[in-house]
């Protein structure tokens, strides 16, 4: 709704005076949002005041209004609403400007402030912990701006969907919590692509139970697929691996990511592990290597290498795991090497 046209309007003095006196770095504002200072309407003081009341010292002011220079848009009334709003999930103000520190685009979008506070309201009904919630409006700000009703619908088909392949109605509440928190952009997508996605894998022989168990392994993002991709990707690794219908839903129900990735992207990570001289069959047999990138592989083998590991000849699990799971697998093959023959404390027998 601002105008953006910067060669018919000269720049606000008045804006820039206040901004000066915050220690803000018009330079800033300039090279990455020079229309901000366009505008003939701005409440620098105003806002710059609310953020201090609230806790910030001036480096802190300077710092929020250089990141996201429009909150100077924003009336004095619309922040403390937002301000208020945010109150309802975070421990106390001290914690709040922080965040604002951290995540200002965040907090100074007021455009939809009543569907975010609905939204809040039904987070909270819901059962999620306000540390959640305030993560959601930081990381995941787009799910509060939808209707609250859209996402109401979206958690409903979740539920009765867990509920029709065979979830228990004393584990919903725990299943729906833990699938938000490890992924909130599931709000995002239609209530008829996650019915469409679910059909897709009862259509391909995956019985309820395992589609429960792929939901729970793909932390949602199956969601953000469509069934198009995912034959796809199956029939890629059904080429590539020369197996079965059954032994395909194996390998998927093993490594998810051969349902979620596309074609291009295991295509080049298959390419990356072929080159260090890895076989198929390795790969088919610890398949879950390929939710690693290329780069991470190679790191990877470069490290086992340097100890005297070779990859082709053993199995790929060395590889596998989180960055804290791969270096516990390294340090118990480092110290196996380093480990002495003889036993430094056993008395060396002397002939008499």
């Amino acid at each position: 709704s601002y105008t953006t046209d910067t060669k018919s309007k000269a720049e606000n003095n008045k804006t820039i005076e206040s901004l000066y006196s915050l220690s803000v770095d018009i330079k800033k504002i300039r090279r990455l949002k020079g229309w901000v200072l366009l505008q003939d309407v701005a409440y620098v003081k105003e806002i710059g005041g609310i953020l201090k009341e609230m806790g910030a010292d001036e480096t802190a002011v300077a710092n929020i209004l250089e990141r996201c220079p429009e909150a100077i848009l924003h009336t004095p009334e619309e922040i403390n609403s937002q301000r208020a709003l945010w109150q309802l999930v975070c421990q106390n103000e001290k914690q709040l400007i922080k965040l604002i520190e951290q995540f200002p685009e965040s907090f100074f979008t007021t455009k939809y402030h009543q569907n975010q506070k609905a939204n809040i309201m039904f987070f909270q009904e819901l059962g999620l912990k306000n540390n959640i919630i305030t993560r959601f409006l930081t990381s995941a700000p787009s799910i509060f701006y939808n209707p609250v009703e859209k996402n109401k619908n979206v958690i409903e088909t979740l539920q009765r969907n867990y509920l029709n392949l065979g979830g228990s109605e004393a584990n919903m509440k725990i299943w729906i919590l833990k699938l938000l928190s490890q992924n909130p952009f599931i709000l995002l997508n239609a209530s008829t692509t996650i019915q469409e996605n679910l059909e897709f894998l009862q259509k391909n022989y995956f019985t309820d139970q395992e589609v429960l168990q792929l939901l729970s392994k793909l932390k949602g993002f199956i969601f953000q697929l469509n069934s198009t991709t995912m034959q796809k990707s199956m029939l890629f690794s059904k080429n590539v691996f020369k197996c079965s219908d059954q032994e395909l839903k194996q390998l998927v129900l093993k490594c998810p990511a051969l349902l979620y990735y596309s074609v291009p992207v295991l295509e080049e990570r298959l390419e990356g592990l072929l080159k260090e001289g890895i076989s198929i069959a390795q790969i088919r047999e610890t398949p879950m290597v390929l939710e690693l990138t290329t780069q991470i592989v190679q790191y990877r083998i470069k490290k086992l290498s340097a100890l005297g590991y070779d990859i082709k000849s053993g199995n790929l699990e060395s590889l596998n795991g989180t960055k804290k799971d791969f270096e516990v697998t390294y340090g118990k093959i480092q110290s196996k090497k380093e480990r002495p023959i003889f036993n430094p404390v056993a008395p060396i027998p002397i002939e008499d």
